[in-house]
């Protein structure tokens, strides 16, 4: 029960007291875990920058501080091996451009099946994204992301999970941007989960940025799963001048079409 009553303090403290994460679609790791085939799920993500950079990474770019972005993820599990899934609409609100919308994403993921029982488990994500003209400075982008995961421990409680992430703007390998998700969590039980996560971005593979430059930051994570909704709630600290200081995400997760799911048969 106490578990219960920080999660009924934590979520509405995040999506009330906040107008609404540095400017950003999705603050996760890609754990390998896929919808039964067939059925359809939603993740929406909210992200706030409480405090954050004060200039944007391009010109006319959006700005992160007091920054809140948003998308809702729709997925479907086509094989146990593939589901594919759909990022829109992503919209933001920030302090120099106000409400805006910002594009979409087409996601295809690959893992091996059965993830969820698996002590190894691995698969790959691919994105395609379409961007406005404030949200990236190219129209076309994508993202490469391997996972790879250990469980171990007593009851395999514990679980490690590394995302290798590169962000491709299709200028050629070297061009590549090496953006790694790295998480470790401990499961309470079966509804309750903490974890540590970290969000980094070393520049593009031809050459890192000074370390002064990288943006660096580690997350305070937890996880509550549940019955027709599952959240993931955060809190994330920036390593770096080049990193929001302050941030939080939340993550409402639903499985729609499963015998829980909010639209259940």
């Amino acid at each position: 029960m106490r578990y219960a009553r920080f999660l009924m303090c934590l979520v509405p403290c995040l999506l009330i007291t906040v107008p609404a994460l540095a400017v950003t679609d999705e603050i996760q790791v890609y754990t390998g875990e896929i919808m039964p085939v067939g059925e359809v799920g939603l993740t929406w993500h909210n992200n706030y920058s409480l405090d954050g950079l004060k200039t944007p990474d391009f010109p006319g770019g959006l700005v992160d501080n007091h920054a809140y972005s948003s998308v809702t993820e729709w997925a479907l599990g086509v094989t146990p091996w593939f589901e594919a899934g759909l990022y829109l609409p992503l919209f933001s609100h920030t302090g120099n451009q106000g409400w805006s919308y910002n594009g979409f994403k087409l996601r295809a993921l690959f893992v091996q099946p059965d993830n969820q029982d698996k002590d190894f488990y691995y698969g790959v994500n691919f994105e395609f994204s379409w961007n406005e003209k404030t949200w990236d400075t190219q129209v076309n982008t994508g993202e490469i992301r391997p996972i790879i995961g250990w469980r171990f421990g007593e009851d395999r409680r514990w679980s490690f999970t590394f995302n290798p992430i590169l962000d491709n703007n299709y200028k050629g390998f070297s061009r590549l941007e090496f953006v790694p998700a790295t998480r470790l969590d401990y499961k309470l039980d079966e509804t309750w989960t903490v974890a540590a996560e970290e969000y980094d971005d070393f520049g593009e593979l031809r050459g890192f940025l000074p370390a002064g430059q990288q943006s660096h930051q580690l997350w305070g994570v937890v996880d509550y799963t549940g019955n027709p909704i599952s959240v993931e709630a955060g809190i994330g600290f920036g390593l770096t001048s080049a990193t929001d200081k302050l941030a939080v995400k939340v993550m409402l997760i639903s499985d729609l079409t499963g015998p829980h799911g909010l639209f259940a048969p």
